[in-house]
């Protein structure tokens, strides 16, 4: 696919109104003049209608909600307008949206929701316009997006291939630039390798640190809500709007401060003692050779910026017996909760009888057994402040290659971009996927940092290092 480079950039209200009129080929048109919302929004609606018919990355697009918000907001005062003063959102299709049928991927349900879930209600406050659903695997259950009733989406930078998932539909949207930011989840990877596979940067957050309200939990203690973004600094921004907890909460995260402010000073901040570890804590995938040289660069761009990188061994506990009950736990707590559950695809009704045996006191076990392996890697962040990994083992596969498998083979092609992820929502330490150039094939390449407990200011700030770095780098490679 060959969309035209769009310069979403930095989210904040007046750099999203000098940035519409490039977006819109409007060179004419004022920075920040009247207007500004609903010619973005305008603007990403015509590009979702041109492309977006190959992507299949929305199940739902706002059209007229859209434009009739912007045009609200275009009439409010300077003064009055938020953050994210008409920038067009997308959701995942696991998040409510008041008047959208939340379907988890599936044909399960068919009411629309009443109300937007917490994290929506935050965006539109700070002035976000929701223009749409994202497409997700049911339940969010693989590491691929495609469904028996909704099809295949595709990566833009290679329909042939998959965008990852299960956030992959706003992977997808955000990488073909149809919209700046679309929320995603992350039970094991869901943020970070849709982030991987289309270059952008995603963040899984602390355990606890979004509210799944109106829900307790998203699917339990692996899930936690996030952004996908094109830039560090965007995702900091959505972080700072939406972070946060409500009475319900089954999990809460410990305060941190600005993530922004943790961006913009990273330069200054102190310089940090990272550990280098090829060795994925699940042995499911087999590291491509461009993978692993992508964790070099990335260390010697770190090692460059005057920080101190050294190989290092976390000695991992295995993740395995915690993260698969939670899995299970986790399919058949939103399977339970769908109305029209005969309507779920045969690979799923096949999981969720797979997965019986995972009642209330193992699902319990596994949670308890989660915070052990937790505790056993705190050692870790005694000697090494950050991690520094792949985000997945191989290159992004196939955009079909669950379709017409059953459970037991979709298992397995989904044990494998795994591999290096669902570690960290076993354990609940932050996580995030950084894109670090493209590979010989012409696709992304990235790598994840990790932190210890409410490490995110951290990760955003060694993030947007790499991120200046890279950009450095490849200036110069074109100069």
């Amino acid at each position: 696919m060959n969309t035209p480079e769009i310069p979403w950039h930095t989210l904040d209200a007046h750099d999203w109104r000098d940035h519409v009129a490039t977006f819109t080929d409007d060179p004419e048109r004022e920075p920040g003049s009247p207007g500004g919302a609903e010619t973005g929004v305008r603007a990403a609606l015509t590009r979702i209608a041109r492309y977006d018919r190959d992507l299949n990355a929305f199940q739902t697009v706002l059209a007229d909600e859209a434009l009739a918000t912007a045009t609200d907001l275009d009439r409010l005062e300077p003064a009055q307008r938020g953050r994210l003063h008409g920038v067009p959102v997308a959701v995942k299709a696991e998040i409510d949206v008041k008047g959208v049928v939340t379907t988890f991927g599936t044909r399960a349900n068919t009411t629309p929701a009443t109300a937007d879930a917490l994290v929506v209600q935050k965006l539109r406050d700070a002035g976000a316009v929701i223009i749409g659903v994202t497409r997700m695997p049911e339940f969010g259950a693989w590491p691929y997006t495609q469904t028996d009733g909704y099809g295949v989406t595709r990566n833009p930078h290679d329909q042939s291939k998959t965008p990852g998932g299960s956030s992959g539909g706003s992977a997808a949207a955000v990488a073909a630039g149809l919209v700046p930011v679309a929320l995603g989840g992350d039970g094991g990877g869901s943020i970070r390798i849709p982030a991987a596979n289309c270059g952008l940067f995603g963040l899984k957050p602390q355990r606890g640190r979004v509210s799944a309200s109106p829900n307790p939990h998203l699917w339990h203690a692996l899930g936690t809500t996030g952004p996908l973004t094109r830039s560090v600094r965007d995702s900091a921004l959505v972080y700072d709007l939406v972070s946060g907890n409500v009475d319900g909460d089954a999990y809460r995260a410990e305060p941190v401060g600005s993530l922004v402010e943790a961006v913009d000073g990273a330069a200054a901040a102190p310089r940090l003692r990272i550990g280098v570890c090829l060795t994925p804590p699940a042995k499911t995938g087999k590291l491509h050779p461009e993978h692993a040289a992508a964790v070099h660069r990335a260390a010697d761009l770190l090692r460059a910026a005057g920080h101190t990188v050294t190989e290092y061994d976390p000695h991992y506990p295995d993740p395995t017996a915690s993260f698969i009950p939670q899995f299970f736990a986790g399919i058949r707590t939103e399977k339970g909760g769908v109305e029209h559950p005969e309507r779920l695809e045969a690979r799923t009704r096949a999981v969720v009888r797979t997965g019986a045996w995972v009642r209330r006191p193992v699902h319990r076990w596994a949670e308890k057994k989660g915070g052990t392996i937790a505790r056993a890697l705190d050692h870790a962040w005694t000697e090494v402040d950050v991690l520094l990994t792949p985000t997945v083992p191989d290159r992004p596969g196939a955009a079909d290659a669950i379709a017409g498998k059953g459970a037991v083979r979709t298992l397995l092609a989904a044990s494998g971009p795994v591999a290096y992820t669902a570690m960290w929502n076993v354990t609940g330490f932050p996580a995030a996927s950084v894109p670090l150039g493209t590979g010989s094939d012409g696709l992304p390449l990235s790598v994840q940092l990790v932190g210890p407990d409410n490490g995110e200011e951290r990760l955003v700030a060694l993030s947007s290092e790499l991120e200046t770095a890279l950009d450095a780098g490849t200036a110069d490679e074109t100069t």
